[in-house]
């Protein structure tokens, strides 16, 4: 996907208000001014391969430079978006954080053998939650350095 519009985060989460907390949270820190927010695991995909809905943009955005993702979602959930993500060339570098209320060994372990860069389980509390989404934007967005391109 080439030039024009940037992408910094694409958030992939079923819950409404988990999206609303997340991105609530970005904005207060200035770092949700190009957040994409999906409800599902297909059109997370389709947003970021520029398929369906998202074929007419397909040349004007590029990929997200951070993908935060829930494991529960409906459709495809987002253990195969991130198997998909992490396996096509042009994707695989995009840091992928889960972020889910799955604490299951196995959904962790396997997320870390698909690549996923980060797994976090979303804290019960409000507090705790706006804390690591604070964390989470400060450290990807503005900390860590990607490989060049």
């Amino acid at each position: 996907m080439p030039h024009s519009n940037t992408v910094e985060i694409l958030l992939a989460e079923d819950s409404l208000h988990d999206a609303e907390l997340t991105i609530r949270e970005l904005k207060k820190h200035n770092m949700a001014n190009n957040l994409v927010h999906v409800k599902d695991g297909e059109e997370a995909l389709d947003f970021i391969f520029g398929r369906g809905k998202y074929v007419s943009l397909a040349d004007k955005i590029q990929f997200p430079k951070l993908i935060l993702l829930d494991i529960q979602m409906p459709k495809v959930n987002g253990i195969e978006v991130l198997k998909e993500v992490k396996s096509d060339p042009r994707t695989h570098n995009i840091p992928v954080v889960i972020l889910t209320s799955s604490k299951e060994h196995p959904d962790v372990q396997r997320c870390y053998e698909l690549g996923a860069n980060s797994y976090i389980v979303k804290p019960v509390n409000f507090e705790g939650f706006a804390e690591s989404i604070r964390n989470l934007g400060f450290y990807w967005l503005l900390l860590n350095q990607p490989p060049v391109k």
